[in-house]
């Protein structure tokens, strides 16, 4: 069977540069037993080697072109179950029966690696960890913290939800086709913050108010939401813009609203 065509529409670059492969492993370190979902295995570079060393294995793959090649590359391994679906919309709490803990890893398609990503944090309570090829400015911002320019709307939100670690990058040439842009590998692992959010909804809106505008003063971003007066009286300057407020400072002005 010859090799399947990356699609742009899916985001697609297959991976196939054996030392990253064997790099993510080493970094993921499997093991019997464990829950693992593989996100977007494509013609399964990850997968076999995943296969080799955990008999049972679930893989969320959208593109159903791939899915014969998947499964030539990986021997119709019983322990293989394959869910065909978007991965944006997939229970993955379903997936793994009882109360067991989920390990998440993948190549992700960058062009819903964001939302994607928010998506699995509503299940953060039954996974152990994520180990995620993404796009290098993607894992900058999910990595970086206040006055620093990746700083944003990601950086807080994953802040408040979970431990965040750029592992290492990966060069264009790692994939089929290359794409034009840098790549990292970050690891997640869910945790309560070390400050109280009250309400994520009411926590989520003031930040995602704060930097829908992010050139704008907390004045002018936030002042459907909250008075100059209400920002000081948690030690947050209504001058300052966005990427000067830090996750905790985020929390305090939400708990001013519930």
């Amino acid at each position: 069977m010859s090799e399947p065509r990356a699609k742009k529409h899916f985001g697609q670059h297959f991976l196939h540069d054996p030392y990253v492969i064997e790099r993510i492993l080493r970094t993921v370190n499997p093991k019997p037993g464990e829950a693992i979902i593989e996100i977007g295995p494509g013609p399964g570079a990850l997968t076999v080697p995943l296969l080799k060393r955990v008999p049972q294995l679930t893989v969320v793959e959208l593109d159903r072109d791939v899915i014969p090649h998947l499964r030539e590359a990986c021997g119709d391994a019983p322990g293989l179950n394959i869910v065909m679906a978007d991965a944006l919309s997939v229970d993955y709490a379903a997936l793994v029966p009882g109360e067991q803990p989920i390990r998440l890893v993948g190549n992700l398609p960058y062009n819903i690696s964001t939302p994607l990503l928010f998506h699995l944090l509503s299940f953060a309570d039954r996974v152990q960890d994520m180990h995620f090829m993404l796009q290098k400015e993607v894992v900058d911002r999910m990595c970086a913290s206040a006055d620093d320019d990746a700083y944003g709307r990601l950086s807080v939100a994953l802040a408040a939800r979970a431990e965040v670690v750029h592992l290492f990058d990966v060069g264009a040439g790692a994939f089929k086709p290359p794409p034009k842009v840098e790549s990292a590998v970050v690891r997640l692992r869910p945790r309560k913050p070390d400050f109280e959010v009250r309400d994520w909804k009411l926590f989520d809106r003031v930040v995602t108010s704060a930097f829908l505008m992010r050139r704008k003063t907390l004045t002018n971003s936030l002042r459907q939401l909250l008075s100059a007066e209400q920002m000081r009286s948690v030690g947050v300057d209504p001058q300052w813009r966005a990427e000067r407020v830090s996750p905790a400072q985020f929390a305090a002005l939400a708990s001013l609203l519930s």
